[in-house]
């Protein structure tokens, strides 16, 4: 009996089933089961730009009689990222051969864990997201759930145009290239359970992961050069109005690189899997999940092929690699090596420092920015700022005056550090960490802006000036008095200067009085000339309004 046809009225309400598989590439000198180069690190001085075919050695190729020798730092690095993310490390681990053929993978199969991967059963509690969709943690947590992550080889690539060493002139062409320069290179394949509940839930996860691997120092995660690639596995429930559910098959959409892909491939996928449903009535069943590709420029997915199951990859045990075993003392080495990480600091920013949630991811989104702040505060308050105002002070630094250096440095970038993508080459990974400025330095800016010695503007110019080679090292209190930057506490000359923009600007003056208070900057900016700048602007503005009889 054919099943009944049901139509969009029919339903009564669709529920996502949202699970992830995160593929990390891992920054190891050399490739995870030979001595080639590893073009995921490109401080060996090899990365991505390496002509094809270039790191490349016997075991890469397959040669015959070629053997495979794991990589330590692989393993160490794998076992910091399940560590972090509340997995068992496994007393004993071994490696399979999962085969499959690409033109990509010289071998035939893929050295890959099966049945005993290096990390399992863990989980982690990321922060709820507020209507901006950025994570918070005075909003709560989420547990997400983390089945496994295993360490794999890579595969290599297949180049559709020519590489700029050998265009000559034109990258157009008809075929295409094989680049095993990534065969091989360790992959760190991080497996979540569906416990998702949005795309705004699976961004902010993603967000954050790729946070704690950086901190921990085992990708460069740079996603435009595929350092870490997202595979969402979406299929969804769907509840009729009569009663009965349907359970879409899953969709496994393939190497997303950015989180706006991500987030769109998602939402795509949750659109049209009940109208795909309603046209062929296919549910989740064997036999039944597809592998999909995203389109950015359509904003959808498309169809790439039907899903392997476990058993058509003829999984055995690699005979050429040993089972290993991990004793107490290696693992709590792992352990002691990890330092504070993203969603602690980001809570402690929130709690202890006031900042909004886009505030703090902003500071802890690169490792050397999150601890140039702490050590910056520490120094505020050292100076005899309250520990209340030193955070802010401090952030406001480095939100502002920080952000301005940098992206004057990077003029491609957003000012706001929380508004920029993902790095994709060496130079947009600047940071305020680099500017050249210490911490220390802006320590003292703080302390000196909240003792009221220095205006904005000041704090301005002595910023950019602590940046400059050629203050290395300088006072920034000395260099104020050198510049003649510290605002001059004159009762009777702020009152002339004032009285006199007032008389100079009575137009403006009647403005104000008819309420039109931001009128009040223009007369704020006269006082400031007059006074050469040693002026404190909002003492400035306090004592206009004053004088003129208007409250805020």
């Amino acid at each position: 009996m054919p099943s009944p046809r049901y139509t969009p009225a029919d339903i009564e309400r669709v529920t996502l089933v949202l699970g992830m598989e995160i593929h990390v590439e891992l920054a190891t000198r050399t490739k995870v089961f030979s001595r080639a180069a590893n073009p995921a690190n490109s401080r060996a001085g090899h990365g991505e730009a390496s002509p094809p075919n270039t790191l490349i050695d016997p075991v890469v190729l397959a040669l015959p009689g070629s053997l495979p020798i794991l990589n330590r730092e692989a393993v160490e690095m794998s076992m910091m990222v399940g560590i972090a993310l509340g997995c068992t490390i496994a007393e004993r681990t071994k490696w399979d051969r999962k085969s499959y053929f690409y033109p990509d993978l010289p071998k035939a199969y893929q050295i890959s864990q099966y049945d005993m991967p290096l990390c399992f059963d863990g989980a982690i509690d990321i922060p709820n997201c507020d209507d901006r969709g950025e994570p918070d943690p005075m909003l709560g947590f989420a547990r997400i759930g983390i089945i496994r992550a295993h360490l794999e080889e890579d595969a290599g690539k297949l180049l559709h145009e020519l590489p700029a060493s050998d265009a000559r002139g034109s990258t157009r062409i008809d075929h295409s290239i094989v680049d095993l320069n990534r065969a091989g290179a360790p992959l760190l394949e991080i497996v979540t359970q569906p416990d998702f509940t949005s795309a705004d839930q699976a961004v902010a996860f993603a967000r954050l992961l790729r946070m704690i691997c950086r901190f921990l120092g085992i990708t460069e995660g740079i996603m435009q050069k595929g350092h870490m690639r997202f595979e969402p596995n979406i299929n969804c429930i769907i509840s009729l109005k009569n009663g009965r559910t349907a359970t879409t098959p899953i969709t496994e959409v393939k190497n997303l690189n950015s989180f706006r892909s991500l987030k769109g491939a998602i939402e795509h996928e949750l659109r049209e899997q009940p109208r795909r449903w309603l046209e062929d009535s296919i549910e989740f069943g064997p036999g039944t999940k597809t592998t999909r590709g995203w389109n950015d420029a359509r904003n959808e997915t498309f169809l790439q092929r039907s899903k392997e199951d476990a058993h058509d990859y003829r999984y055995f045990p690699d005979p050429d690699l040993p089972v290993l075993e991990i004793d107490d003392a290696w693992r709590e080495s792992a352990r002691a090596s990890i330092p504070e990480l993203p969603i602690s600091r980001l809570w402690r920013l929130r709690k202890s420092h006031g900042l909004d949630a886009r505030e703090a991811i902003a500071l802890v989104e690169e490792r050397p920015v999150a601890e140039f702040f702490d050590q910056a505060v520490s120094r505020a308050s050292d100076a005899g700022v309250p520990g209340d105002r030193a955070g802010r002070l401090v952030a406001n630094i480095l939100l502002q005056n920080g952000a301005k250096r940098v992206n004057e440095r990077t003029t491609e970038q957003p000012t706001d550090p929380s508004e920029r993508e993902e790095p994709d080459d060496e130079s947009s990974t600047l940071t305020v960490a680099d500017l050249g400025i210490t911490p220390a330095a802006v320590g003292t800016l703080a302390a000196l802006r909240e003792k009221g010695s220095i205006s904005a503007q000041s704090l301005d110019i002595l910023f950019g000036l602590l940046c400059d080679p050629a203050h290395a090292g300088a006072d920034p209190e000395t260099l104020a008095r050198e510049r003649n930057l510290i605002i001059v506490r004159d009762d009777a000359a702020m009152e002339r200067w004032c009285a006199q923009v007032l008389a100079d600007n009575a137009p403006i003056v009647d403005q104000i009085k008819g309420g039109k208070l931001q009128a009040i900057g223009r007369l704020v900016g006269n006082v400031m000339k007059l006074s050469g700048g040693t002026a404190d602007a909002a003492q400035v503005r306090t004592k206009l309004l004053d004088m003129i009889g208007v409250k805020e």
